[in-house]
């Protein structure tokens, strides 16, 4: 390189005229057996270990991606992948939640947010540790685009700023790690950030950039399901990036990881969400400071 993350609520029954499709039509062209009891059973498996509510649209989704682990796996069936998964899935279940996790993002995402991000960092300034948690990573977009809006809020002085940044998804997480990106992935970011933050790849790595070291010692990951009871990151944290996560949950999952997010945060704490979320159901908990920027309702 060269310089420049309830009870179970009932299912929806399936239409008959989709189930009628899955059984029929579509099943002769696919490579394996997949009823329409599959994909509810797979539904009521990722929401119970993810809290991920499929949508009953996502057939198609769900059966080309798990179709890989059954290749992998060598089972003829999914039903006989999904017995297996249920008796004895070790590791097996992290691949299974893996596969069906959607991660979508890019490099200073929902752009509003960074200048209001920018602005709170100004005002906690530099007289305590302030402590950011980036809770849906992905590859690692979001997080390094948060250590480059604080190494251009402090400058040289932004040792007292701590980036944890977690995800589900082991694999996106080990991608996010390296910090390595194709040069389209960094195509709307500026020539000064490019240069400032990340180095060009050459020889075997042309066509790539890395971020800089600098960049990368900023961020702590780890990963972190936000449905176990135990999570690995402690309070008080100044902001919470939590965006475009809860969209794949339901309003009483939402609730539940809002309930714990709250007594985490500094008084004065910001929360971002994502463009589509809402969290009005949860008024006592956060409230809304408008561009999906959210304050504690009661701060302590």
């Amino acid at each position: 390189m060269v310089d420049l993350r309830k009870p179970l609520p009932p299912l929806a029954k399936p239409e008959l005229s989709s189930a009628k499709v899955l059984g029929s039509r579509e099943q002769g062209l696919r490579e394996f057996s997949f009823s329409a009891a599959d994909f509810e059973r797979v539904r009521k498996l990722i929401y119970q270990h993810a809290g991920i509510s499929l949508s009953p649209v996502k057939q198609d989704m769900v059966y080309s991606r798990l179709a890989r682990r059954l290749r992998a796996t060598g089972k003829p069936s999914f039903a006989e992948y999904l017995d297996a998964l249920e008796k004895n899935g070790g590791d097996e279940w992290e691949r299974f939640v893996n596969s069906l996790t959607t991660n979508l993002t890019s490099f200073f995402r929902e752009p509003h947010h960074f200048p209001i991000f920018a602005e709170h960092l100004q005002k906690l300034g530099t007289k305590r540790p302030i402590k950011v948690w980036c809770s849906a990573a992905s590859t690692g977009e979001e997080p390094y685009s948060i250590a480059m809006t604080v190494a251009e809020t402090f400058g040289a002085n932004a040792s007292h700023v701590s980036i944890i940044a977690s995800d589900l998804d082991t694999n996106v997480l080990a991608t996010a790690q390296k910090g390595i990106y194709p040069l389209d992935r960094v195509d709307k970011i500026s020539p000064e950030r490019l240069r400032k933050f990340f180095l060009r790849g050459t020889g075997s790595q042309e066509g790539s950039v890395a971020v800089r070291p600098e960049l990368k010692r900023m961020i702590e990951f780890q990963r972190v399901n936000l449905l176990e009871p135990n999570w690995p990151v402690r309070g008080p944290l100044d902001i919470i990036f939590c965006r475009n996560v809860m969209i794949y949950f339901d309003k009483p999952t939402q609730y539940k990881i809002l309930a714990r997010f709250a007594p985490m945060m500094q008084p004065d704490g910001l929360m971002f969400a994502g463009h589509s979320e809402s969290f009005l159901h949860a008024a006592d908990l956060f409230k809304s400071l408008g561009k999906t920027v959210y304050a504690l309702a009661k701060p302590k």
